[in-house]
């Protein structure tokens, strides 16, 4: 998990000047070569002395720029803040106004059944649109999770001028036939968008993937602050799901932006929560017991959730693309008629979940039920996310859950108790669920944290969170954005590769435990050619690493490297300081 353009220490300059006067003189211990061979084994790529000095100078003038850089994100956090936060107030109002009209539609036509013949006509125009747009603009189809993800990590380009309009007027039409769409996914592609159209107006003509991809993080940061009013889980999904990595810079910049969306947001929608549980019991230590089976459930619905999702995918991608939406919308006919509950994100069956408010039977149904109509209204490539929809299927999971436990467990018998006991495990398993499907459970934790208002649950929501995970990772499902976003690069032909416009730049990279390099001297690892180690950051430590500097995990390497071969040192880089999962 690389952090393009981490922050740089004050005295790493000192030890970048260091380095340039002994670097001739000792290679580092590596190769032996005096004066700059190229072994691959070597800490540092030779480059002609010249070159190399040069690129000292350049990097001796970013000094004093990184030194206040987690200050100016924190400034442009703010910016980024109001301007993607009123883009997402506007898109939440567009949606939520669709679904209550695609609901009010439905209605009609089950009382007048000739309305079904416009209906068709403006279903076809619609999937044609819908169609249309995703095909000009193809970033702008789906949840927008994977893409800003691409962005960031992978280098994909994002043309915010094209995914705005897409993204507004596709996710109004999905909505108004009712589609199961979230709002979230979308919302933080559009969150990251305005980040940059922010970065092109600050910096002009001037441009730096790395600032640029900070401004990105906040801005989806923000996307999701504004859609669920929750500005915590905001910014840790800005460090869990979309960076994927810990920096200073990256929090303050993520920080500011979810806090002034937030504020953007309540100003707009009121002090309420978005999902507002009200005020919900504790769980009796007695059935602390059930959580166990609970995050068993919540795990094998995750999987079963990703398996759905991209098995509908895969089928929707055998058929012409024109055709996909339309598909999507006609089987929204006979849900919006029979089972209109379905329709939309959800948030109205995490409500019904909860509160235990019809049977066992019907909570069944209409699990099954959303499961499928998310996965065929996703499939299509229409405009909308999964995130919300995730949710009110895990929640749907843990009020079956409870209701079962109430009929044939050992749940208490008074009323009040049996309500709040279903809400909770209602609560634990929608967590669970995501942290199961995303694999973000911090995320997924603070979210129904927010949601609740309270910290009262937070330890029976972190353990099914955390049980959940185990059983996904046992089952060795995927995370969903990351399967949706290796399928997107393959999808559009592209390579998972960064095309940079910066003549040199700087990255700081953590290194985790289980990685290929650690434990390993800094002279027994075959780094990618192209690239400087120029730092090391050990706790609150520099170290001018030597060829028998032994890495450990925590370590940040600080590495210059040149446009040129940012393309192949990126992901190079990458596979020797992330964490293998064999």
């Amino acid at each position: 998990m690389t952090s393009a353009g981490g922050p740089v220490p004050a005295g790493t300059l000192r030890m970048v000047r260091a380095m340039a006067c002994a670097y001739d003189a000792h290679r580092i211990h590596t190769d032996g070569v005096r004066g700059g061979g190229t072994e691959k084994g070597s800490a540092m790529t030779a480059m002609p002395p010249n070159d190399r000095f040069d690129r000292f100078d350049r990097f001796s003038k970013l000094v004093p720029r990184f030194d206040h850089l987690k200050w100016k994100m924190a400034a442009a956090g703010i910016l980024v803040g109001l301007i993607s936060g009123f883009l997402v107030v506007l898109y939440r109002l567009g949606i939520e106004y669709g679904t209550d009209a695609s609901r009010w539609i439905y209605a009609r036509i089950r009382e007048t059944p000739w309305l079904i013949a416009p209906w068709a006509v403006a279903a076809v125009a619609a999937a044609l649109a819908i169609a249309w747009m995703v095909g000009k603009e193809p970033m702008a189809g789906g949840s927008g999770i994977p893409q800003t993800n691409g962005v960031v990590i992978c280098g994909l380009k994002m043309r915010w001028q094209t995914i705005l309009p897409v993204r507004f007027v596709g996710g109004l039409l999905g909505a108004l036939f009712g589609l199961s769409l979230g709002r979230e996914g979308p919302s933080i592609q559009i969150g990251a968008s305005g980040a940059q159209c922010v970065s092109h107006r600050l910096r002009g003509r001037r441009r730096e993937d790395m600032q640029e991809h900070y401004l990105v993080t906040a801005g989806a940061a923000a996307g999701l602050s504004a859609a669920f009013s929750a500005p915590l889980s905001g910014m840790m999904f800005a460090l869990e799901g979309v960076h994927r990595s810990f920096s200073p810079a990256i929090l303050m910049g993520a920080t500011a932006a979810s806090l002034t969306a937030d504020f953007v947001s309540k100003y707009c929608f009121g002090l309420r929560p978005v999902l507002d549980f009200g005020d919900i019991g504790q769980l009796s230590l007695e059935e602390y017991v059930w959580l166990i089976p609970l995050g068993l459930v919540a795990g094998l619905v995750g999987s079963l959730m990703n398996r759905s999702l991209l098995g509908f995918q895969t089928l929707y991608g055998k058929l012409p693309a024109w055709s996909r939406p339309m598909i999507a919308i006609a089987i929204a006919l006979p849900v919006g008629i029979w089972l209109p509950d379905v329709l939309g994100g959800g948030s109205n069956l995490i409500d019904t979940a909860e509160h235990a408010r019809v049977g066992l039977g019907m909570l069944c149904l209409l699990f099954v039920a959303k499961m499928l109509f998310t996965s065929t209204s996703f499939g299509s490539g229409a405009p909308g996310g999964i995130f919300m929809p995730i949710l009110a299927v895990g929640s749907l999971a843990g009020g079956i859950c409870g209701e079962v436990l109430h009929r044939f467990g050992d749940l208490p018998s008074d009323a009040v108790a049996v309500s709040d006991s279903v809400a909770i495990f209602s609560v634990c398993v929608m967590t669970g669920t995501l942290a199961a499907s995303v694999k973000t459970p911090i995320t997924s934790i603070l979210l129904a944290v927010e949601m609740s208002g309270t910290l009262t649950h937070m330890l029976p929501v972190a353990a099914v969170a955390f049980i959940a995970l185990l059983v996904s990772d046992l089952l060795r499902t995927k995370p969903i954005y990351g399967e949706l976003l290796e399928r997107y690069v393959r999808a559009q032909g592209m390579q998972m590769a960064i095309a940079s416009h910066v003549g040199s730049g700087i990255m700081e990279l953590p290194l985790e435990m289980g990685a290929i390099a650690d434990g390993k001297r800094v002279r027994d690892v075959r780094w990618p050619s192209g690239c400087l180690i120029i730092g090391l950051r050990r706790g609150e430590s520099e170290i001018v690493p030597r060829g028998d500097t032994r890495l450990r995990a925590g370590d940040y390497l600080v590495v210059l490297f040149s446009g040129e071969e940012e393309r192949e040192v990126r992901p190079a880089m990458r596979r020797l300081c992330d964490a293998r999962l064999d």
